[in-house]
């Protein structure tokens, strides 16, 4: 059974210039995707009783309270469904906040990516540091007590201190959660074609998120990048349970097949139920999965319950593998996880469990 929504809203005011995710400056189109969008959940969703609901995008405070509120109606929820909204800190109003609170959002993720307001004019962010504070002051004051902000660490001319100098502030503003996130410049995004000046290199991105896991020390450390009040729908991926995509670009994963929808953004409004890709996974892609999600919480893997569901000897099938990197993966009551510096070098250890 599927107990989890995501629900890609792909419009923006304007591009971040780090950003490659899909998202379209189209908002006269947005009446229209909203058409199609509830279409396609009409389509597939099947009335299941939820544990989650994610807004993601784009910008989903692009949205009227009534536009979610028309969503949200499509869905079978309870007071105890977890329903997240990304909010970008630009424009956010108490009143606006208090309408999404009462129509049963109770889960907000600002992206701030930094205080510092000259990187955020750099990067191209369109809010200030002084907005993200006003959007916190006025989501607490609504009621809202599951506040995450998201933060960028290697961004050009950051320094370490002013990294952590941004974590130390986050903390005084009393949130429950903290995303953090390298920098990725990949294709497609603005900086991949006019890559900026003075950018931090990986040993120094690796010591702002060594900083950070001292500084966030209170904060429950769930996952690689995520401290705080773990959300569950966050840890839904992680432990590779079904989930609904919903709209543009946005995947699923739905009895071991995962799909894609059409990134286009006019394609997907002319035919929001087509899939663009689909792929059921072999049993060996279901393994691979379990453990390369499984190793992103700070948990780790359950090797029990991978050799119930797989029918393996994961300490005998992997064997090679933990003792090459006996260094960076720990041995749990259940399993393994990684140590400080095994999260260092994730990518290149999850690699070789991959056939």
């Amino acid at each position: 059974m599927v107990k989890n929504v995501y629900i890609h809203i792909p419009f923006c005011k304007s591009k971040c210039k780090y950003c490659s995710f899909i998202s379209f400056p189209k908002l006269e189109l947005k009446e229209q995707y909203l058409d199609a969008l509830i279409k396609e959940i009409q389509y597939y969703y099947k009335n299941e009783k939820l544990d989650t609901i994610y807004f993601g995008g784009g910008t989903p405070s692009l949205l009227t309270t009534e536009e979610f509120k028309t969503l949200l109606n499509l869905f079978n929820f309870t007071d105890e469904t977890e329903i997240t909204a990304e909010l970008n800190p630009d424009g956010l109003t108490p009143e606006y906040l208090k309408n999404l609170k009462s129509i049963g959002i109770n889960r907000i993720s600002l992206g701030c990516q930094t205080f510092d307001d000259n990187i955020l004019q750099l990067i191209g962010r369109r809010h200030t540091s002084k907005q993200v504070e006003d959007a916190v002051n006025f989501a607490q004051n609504a009621g809202f007590n599951n506040i995450s902000l998201d933060f960028i660490y290697g961004l050009p001319n950051q320094t370490a201190e002013m990294f952590a100098k941004d974590l130390k502030h986050a903390i005084e503003l009393g949130i429950q959660h903290i995303s953090l996130y390298g920098l990725k410049i990949d294709e497609g995004c603005y900086f991949y074609t006019r890559m900026p000046e003075n950018l931090p290199d990986e040993d120094a991105q690796a010591d702002m998120y060594l900083k950070a896991i001292e500084i966030l020390k209170d904060f429950k450390h769930y996952e690689i990048s995520n401290f705080g009040k773990p959300s569950r729908h966050n840890l839904n991926y992680w432990n590779n349970n079904n989930y609904y995509g919903f709209g543009a670009a946005a995947h699923g994963y739905i009895e071991n097949t995962r799909y894609s929808n059409i990134e286009n953004l006019e394609d997907y409004i002319k035919n929001p139920i087509k899939h663009s890709t689909q792929h059921l996974l072999s049993k060996q892609e279901q393994l691979e999965e379990e453990i390369f999600l499984g190793f992103r919480k700070m948990e780790g893997i359950d090797i029990s319950l991978i050799n119930d569901k797989f029918n393996i000897n994961f300490d005998e099938k992997y064997s090679k593998i933990i003792k090459k990197y006996s260094n960076y993966i720990k041995k749990t009551s259940g399993g393994y996880c990684f140590n400080t510096n095994g999260i260092l070098i994730s990518n290149t250890i999850l690699s070789e469990f991959l056939q």
